[in-house]
């Protein structure tokens, strides 16, 4: 068997197709023995690729893009989410709710994890044709604090994961005004990347890792309730397996798990939020970012 390691940002649930190929053995039907652990503070997967602890890291395209053209070169070689399964949160329904509405609003976005849900939901706030230095947004505080914060009052809206929303709007605590699956258009979410030294000497081992990738996307919808089950109650055990199972139902439903292949123009336009965000020195084009030989078998 061959070894592949993956340093992640997060224990996440968007990440399910990667997990099920694992418990599923398809990793293992391709000759890979895969280990992956998450990273807190996630920046370590940077240091495990730069150590040689990992082989790949799994997280926000946002970080190759941020680097690109500099002296650490990341080379994305797959996406595990083709969308982006976040949502706006409000303190009441709001049937009509556009983004244009946050407008002199004040809105909490996590980012201890990490700058993309601030980055994308400021993105699609300019797409809708607002300045989003007109929406006050608190930042840079992990979700659990802004979620307590948000409780106690702080803030007209959240931007939140699909289980925590799914959890306060059970809880009478908010309702979902905005989901950016549904809404947001193709945003590649979370992708793999490794450091370019290395495409070529991990070439094989990446080209199945993908395959397997694509194959238990593929295999979900047939997948028996009680596999996926296990997953959700083994990772998350602290968890509703109900919310858990209405997350990855509605994460289905919004294509989150539909490529390996990340959309070319998606990632030009994410590029382009992180640019106008004034996050990046210039937005980086998809050719520079990604080997798109690990992905055309599968666009």
């Amino acid at each position: 068997m061959d070894q592949l390691r993956i340093s992640a940002t997060a224990n996440g649930l968007n990440y399910l197709p990667e997990y099920l190929a694992d418990v599923t053995g398809i990793f293992a039907e391709a000759g890979l023995a895969v280990t992956a652990r998450d990273r807190d503070p996630w920046t370590g997967v940077l240091d495990d690729l730069e150590s040689g602890a990992a082989d790949l890291a799994l997280g926000g395209l946002w970080v190759p893009g941020m680097y690109a053209g500099g002296p650490r070169r990341l080379t994305v070689v797959g996406q595990v989410n083709h969308t982006c399964p976040k949502v706006v949160l409000g303190r009441a329904p709001d049937p009509d709710f556009t983004l244009a509405d946050l407008r002199g609003k004040t809105v909490l976005a996590p980012g201890a994890g990490g700058s993309g849900p601030y980055a994308v939901t400021a993105g699609l706030i300019r797409e809708a044709g607002v300045d989003p230095d007109e929406v006050r947004f608190v930042r840079d505080l992990s979700g659990p604090m802004l979620v307590e914060l948000f409780h106690a009052g702080l803030g007209d809206a959240i931007v939140l994961d699909l289980v925590t929303a799914i959890e306060l709007e059970r809880a009478g605590r908010g309702h979902v005004v905005y989901r950016h699956l549904e809404s947001g258009g193709l945003m590649p979410n979370s992708v793999y990347y490794c450091r370019t030294d290395r495409v070529e000497e991990l070439r094989d081992r990446i080209t199945r890792f993908v395959s397997c990738l694509a194959t238990s996307m593929a295999r979900l919808p047939g997948t028996p309730a009680e596999t996926v089950d296990g997953v959700l109650a083994a990772r998350w055990p602290g968890k509703d397996i109900t919310v858990l199972r209405e997350a990855v139902a509605q994460m289905r439903a919004g294509r989150t798990w539909e490529t390996v292949a990340i959309d070319p123009a998606a990632s030009d336009r994410w590029m382009r939020m992180l640019a106008e965000s004034q996050m990046v020195v210039r937005a980086p084009g998809y050719a520079e970012l990604a080997d798109d030989s690990f992905m055309k078998a599968y666009r």
